[in-house]
């Protein structure tokens, strides 16, 4: 690095320190050497914060391995991690028992029940985060979840539906009431996008519109579902509330594909939505197919979403807080944005599965109460400060 250049680095940075209005002040209005340090550290940071999110992550999933009705002591696990190893949990994988499991509470605990229920509500947790994130920057709304099109709603009434006709049949490792929950939630999919298609365009506007709409009326079968079959009752509302109770290396499995190709396909298109958010005339002219994006994100949120709901049922707030969160922390690059968000909603949902089963052990409380206890005041503060930002108080 020359003197000149060390020179005009000093003689901007007192400027910069001096000036007001520091925020729009460009500290490095020429590229060259002080830019590229710039930017690497930019890079420092998001991989810094990206880090500090799988930090969280590996402290929640260690903590729900402790957490339950039977306590676990951590000697054990380090012996059996020491004793059996890779061998037990791909006997999982392959859904059979190996012999030396038979008589050993701390083997079946840990790999038949903790191990695949934590697995499982990370993936649907990290699934929420990314589709609440993906949703947010579709409706330029940081008030918007997985759930605003009403795909929860269809979710719902499928797995209804299978509660009350009782009907048992497997489809790719789902039972009947999450593949029914599944399919509902594709239908409703499909009905809200044909409503939302304006002139050979998809406004969002009519979407959202169209969503709530459909979503009311699903909301009111369900509820005319429940009131007629009381005996079924209690199944209905508890997995309306959702939880993990049912989790097994069948569901992970089942599910994980889903989350995999959706964060794939979501940080392929992470720049469009940088352009995206900026407006929809913006993003056309920086030369980004606007509909065709719209439409492939808002099927792969949805199929995030759905996969979501049949695996752990309708799970509220986490699509909601995460991505807000992680927005305020990061800035608005969802390069950075959607991993961290897929990091930090599965910390969260761990985090709040353990809770669920702690709180009230033996019993397990629905984990979405305890998303809606700490989702509630923070959507109050999001409304609040939306208010406080349009009002400039």
């Amino acid at each position: 690095m020359s003197k000149e250049t060390v020179g005009r680095f000093l003689a901007q940075a007192k400027t910069f320190f001096k000036n007001k209005r520091a925020k729009r002040y460009r500290l490095f209005p020429c590229h060259g050497e002080l830019t590229d340090t710039f930017l690497r550290n930019k890079r420092m940071r998001a991989a810094l914060l990206l880090t500090a999110f799988g930090g969280f992550l590996l402290s929640s999933a260690v903590f729900a391995l402790f957490v339950g009705a039977v306590g676990v002591c951590f000697g054990d696990v380090i012996a059996l991690c020491s004793r059996e190893g890779w061998a037990l949990f791909r006997s999982a994988a392959l859904y059979r028992s190996p012999a030396t499991m038979e008589g050993d509470l701390t083997q079946i605990i840990l790999v038949k029940v903790r191990v695949p229920r934590i697995a499982l509500s990370g993936i649907v947790g990290a699934s929420l985060g990314v589709a609440g994130t993906i949703f947010q920057a579709l409706f330029q709304n940081p008030m918007a979840d997985p759930y605003v099109i009403g795909v929860s709603s269809g979710a719902s009434l499928g797995a209804a539906v299978a509660m009350v006709l009782g009907l048992r049949f497997h489809f790719m490792g789902f039972g009947a009431v999450p593949a029914m929950a599944f399919w509902g939630a594709l239908l409703t999919l499909v009905i809200v996008y044909r409503l939302g298609r304006v002139g050979g365009r998809l406004a969002m506007l009519t979407l959202l519109l169209s969503g709530i709409a459909v979503g009311s009326f699903l909301s009111a079968m369900v509820s005319l579902l429940t009131y007629l079959s009381s005996d079924r009752l209690h199944q209905i509302v508890f997995w309306l509330m959702g939880g993990f109770g049912h989790a097994t290396w069948r569901y992970v499995f089942s599910v994980s594909p889903y989350f995999v190709g959706g964060l794939a396909v979501s940080m392929a298109y992470s720049r469009d939505l940088d352009s995206y958010v900026m407006g929809e005339e913006t993003a056309e002219h920086l030369g980004v197919d606007v509909e065709r994006m719209k439409r492939v994100l808002l099927v792969t949120a949805s199929l995030l979403t759905g996969a979501a709901v049949a695996a752990g049922g309708v799970i509220g707030f986490v699509g909601l807080i995460v991505p807000h969160a992680v927005r305020v922390l990061s800035g608005p690059n969802h390069g950075v944005v959607l991993p961290g968000s897929a990091l930090a909603g599965a910390a969260l949902l761990i985090l709040s599965d353990a809770l669920a089963r702690w709180v009230i052990a033996p019993t397990e409380l629905p984990v979405g109460l305890v998303t809606a206890a700490a989702g509630g005041p923070f959507f109050i503060y999001l409304i609040r400060r939306s208010y406080l930002k349009n009002t400039g108080t």
